[in-house]
């Protein structure tokens, strides 16, 4: 697609009422026609209906982006605000979407199954999992994957001035969760296929350092670190448990979750981890200093995703296969709505940026 053209979108109306709709949309016309940031939103990958968009705090939908079957998966927000790129499944493309206009005005190819995005703070580079050899399907404890899904992962590495891939990182089997280390020279990414983590300087492309976490736990995923860069958490998807490891990537800790976590993060505070275990199903806060088990909340089906609002008194949580988002007060630990109208729903990121499973503020 040529820079400067453009998807139409249309309303997304999960059960309101036609007047309800209509209004919103004006008020989204209207809060988008202007040069500033678009603020106080937060937007959802839909895998099966593009990207919607509700106005925070009320949690409204404001409209849903037609990205015509892209099937967009990972999500972030650039720090300054005014775009928000999807990694899409079905086009194997990187979307750019204006977030004053709602339309699509890039594509950037990236390759087969792209999947976790992350974007650096200074809003220079975006990094892409990808993986060219996956042929999808649910993990099996114990099945050794075949020779093709052995294959290595990959991360497109995308200049976000230029609007173009200007590297390509070889990684381990089944290339998943990223973070950065807190000098925002390195990425440190979970492979799900091999039961480790790799660091790579993004720079240069190189493997740092690898570390097998195999005797600790099976199928890491998600990965985070503590905002005071102390420490990192990952979590085993398959063993039901997420490790605590230092900054040099030395495991200290294994703590128990419920079945299948996956997505990952901490408060802005750095007092507590909120990890959501997709199979429990159970969203599960923990003390980051003790570890010990807070609370953990009943959710619906295959939620991995989830992001805070700004000011941390929600936590908004994409059930993919309930088709809705939860929405947690994060001061009772209660569901305290539903959010229908939803299709397979799979991340979250907000605007301001919020911490969350796919983003972080910076703290630098």
């Amino acid at each position: 697609m040529q820079a400067g053209i453009g998807f139409n979108y249309t309303c997304h109306q999960p059960r309101r009422p036609r007047l309800l709709a209509a209004s919103l949309l004006a008020f989204a016309i209207a809060g988008y026609g202007t040069t500033s940031p678009a603020s106080d939103f937060a937007y959802i990958s839909n895998q099966g209906d593009g990207l919607t968009v509700l106005k925070l705090p009320s949690l409204k939908p404001i409209t849903n982006v037609d990205m015509h079957g892209a099937g967009p998966r990972g999500i972030a927000v650039t720090p300054d605000g005014k775009y928000i790129l999807t990694a899409d499944e079905h086009t194997e493309n990187m979307s750019v979407i204006d977030a004053h206009t709602l339309k699509v005005v890039r594509q950037i190819h990236i390759g087969r199954n792209p999947e976790f995005m992350r974007i650096l703070p200074d809003g220079s580079e975006a990094f892409v999992t990808y993986e060219p050899s996956s042929t999808g399907g649910k993990p099996v404890p114990g099945q050794k994957e075949n020779d093709e899904d052995e294959l290595p992962g990959h991360i497109a590495v995308i200049d976000l001035h230029d609007w173009k891939v200007v590297g390509d990182i070889t990684g381990a089997p089944e290339t998943e969760g990223i973070e950065f280390t807190p000098n925002m020279k390195d990425l440190v990414v979970a492979n799900e296929g091999d039961d480790t983590l790799s660091v790579y300087n993004y720079a240069d492309h190189k493997l740092i350092k690898k570390v097998n976490l195999a005797k600790y736990g099976l199928r890491p995923r998600g990965v985070k670190r503590s905002p005071d860069g102390k420490h990192y958490i990952v979590t085993m998807e398959l063993s039901g448990n997420f490790l605590v490891l230092n900054d040099n990537l030395k495991v200290l800790k294994s703590v128990k979750t419920a079945k299948g976590p996956y997505g990952v993060a901490f408060d802005r505070s750095g007092n507590r981890i909120i990890v959501s275990a997709a199979r429990g199903p159970r969203l599960q806060v923990f003390d980051a200093h003790t570890y010990k088990r807070l609370a953990s909340i009943p959710v619906g089906k295959r939620c991995w995703h989830f992001s805070f609002i700004p000011d941390e008194s929600k936590l908004l949580l994409a059930c993919g296969r309930s088709n809705n988002v939860e929405v947690v007060n994060m001061k009772t630990y209660k569901v305290a709505e539903k959010l229908p109208g939803f299709k397979l729903p799979w991340g979250i990121v907000t605007y301001p940026k919020s911490f969350g499973s796919l983003d972080a503020v910076s703290m630098h």
